[in-house]
Parts: structure tokens; sequence; C-alpha cells
């Protein structure tokens, strides 16, 4: 897999300055190649980053580290960030297992105006998992601005390629909230609502969703007796109650 990938067709956009896309690049390109041989499991942290998720991005910089606390006891977990803002702007970075140089890459980058772009990370995930095993994404937003037929339709290619969506959606946007269920739904992951005035909710989702990624039901189970998040998306996965 090489360093950096633009997702961006075609690759220079409008509002984002050469020199913050240079400087994202440059920092994915010097988070080094995973330590060791063995295999980890790999979830995509997706985030939209148009201009109203400013708040969100910056409390999502502060508990991604969450995901790698749940999976380290099993294995260890290899992150991408994906991110999209702007005029047609979204980037991936390569695949990381450290929470702080996730960190560091996602506090250079600030959010600007645009319009959302899920159909191209639900594709680029597809791209992902035909190349390697990929278990789970993790999108974060608060809109939908596009087709949902077409999103509909990438995401039920995911759940036949075993990539379950986990949908964690802020505020309370009904067609976001109808989009966010339906690729979760057809991927066989789970949709949440969270507020970001209450950051333990998306820590515990994310906590969850990385306990799924690493170990299964089984590991998401072992987070049920301390989480309202855990349990309510293992109910969503296993279709039983909460």
């Amino acid at each position: 897999m090489t360093d950096k990938k633009d997702l961006t067709r075609p690759p220079t956009t409008a509002g984002s300055p050469a020199s913050t896309i240079d400087t994202f690049l440059a920092d994915a390109k010097r988070l080094g190649p995973l330590a060791g041989n063995a295999p980890r499991a790999r979830l995509v942290f997706a985030l939209d980053a148009t201009m109203s998720r400013q708040p969100t991005w910056d409390l999502a910089c502060r508990v991604q580290g969450e995901m790698f606390a749940a999976a380290s006891e099993a294995g260890g977990l290899s992150v991408q960030l994906v991110y999209f803002r702007g005029f047609g702007e979204c980037r991936a970075s390569r695949w990381v297992a450290d929470p702080r140089a996730l960190t560091d890459l996602m506090t250079k980058i600030s959010c600007r105006g645009g319009q959302t772009q899920i159909g191209r990370v639900l594709r680029h995930v597809r791209t992902e998992a035909r190349q390697a095993p990929l278990k789970v994404l993790v999108y974060v937003g608060d809109a939908m601005e596009e087709p949902i037929d077409d999103l509909c339709a990438v995401a039920g290619e995911l759940g036949l390629l075993g990539v379950k969506a986990f949908m964690f959606h802020e505020g309370h946007d009904p067609e976001a909230a109808r989009a966010f269920q339906e690729i979760a739904r057809l991927s066989g992951g789970a949709y949440a609502r969270f507020d970001a005035g209450a950051p333990h909710i998306l820590s515990e989702l994310l906590r969850a969703a990385a306990a799924y990624a690493t170990s299964g039901v089984e590991g998401l189970a072992q987070l049920t007796a301390g989480s309202t998040q855990a349990r309510r998306l293992l109910a969503a996965i296993t279709g039983g109650k909460p």
C-alpha cells in the first residue's frame, strides 16, 4: 500500500490551501510501518470534516485513542483515517497503529465548508476490503446530501465483503438518520446517535467498534457490563434487545 492516498478527483481542490494538504500528506508519510509481522485488525475511521463539524472533529481527536485502548489486549488495531471537506476534497492516511500518531495527524486538519462525500468514503472502504481483510468502518457525521440509493448499493457490497459499518450520527437530521440507519442495516453494522456535549458517548462507541473489529461479537459482549453503548451496538448486530 502506498504511503498516501488521495481519493479526490481531480487532485486539486478549491478552498484547500496546498500547504495544508502537503502537510497532511507529509505527516501521513512519516507514520512508519506497523511493528512486527503479526496481522492486526483493520478499522477505517471516517469523519465528515465540513464546516459544521469542527467541534466534533476536536472531540474525535480527544477520544479516538479509546479505539486503540479497547483493542490492545486482543492483538492491537490498525486504523486508517479518511476525511472529506471543502470542494470535493477527500483523503485517506496510511494505516497506523499508534493513537498518538493519529492524534497528531488529526490536529493538523481543520474543517472547511462543503457537501458530504459519504459515497466516496464507502467506495474507498470497498476497495480496501478487496485488498485485505477489513472488518469495520466507523463513520462520524451529522448530515447526508447525496442520493441515498447510491449509498445503499455500496453499503450492501460492504456487507457481502464482511465489512460492518458503524454509523455514528451527531444531531437529529432526519435525512441523515434514515441514510445512516440503512447503511448500517445493509452492511450488517449498527447505527447510534450521540451529542457532542456528551463526549463519553462517542468514547464508548469507539471502544465498542474497536472491540468488535479485534474480537468480534465476543469482544463486544465483554464491554456490555459497563457500557450502555456497547449493549446497544451488540443488540443491533445480533438482533437482540439492548
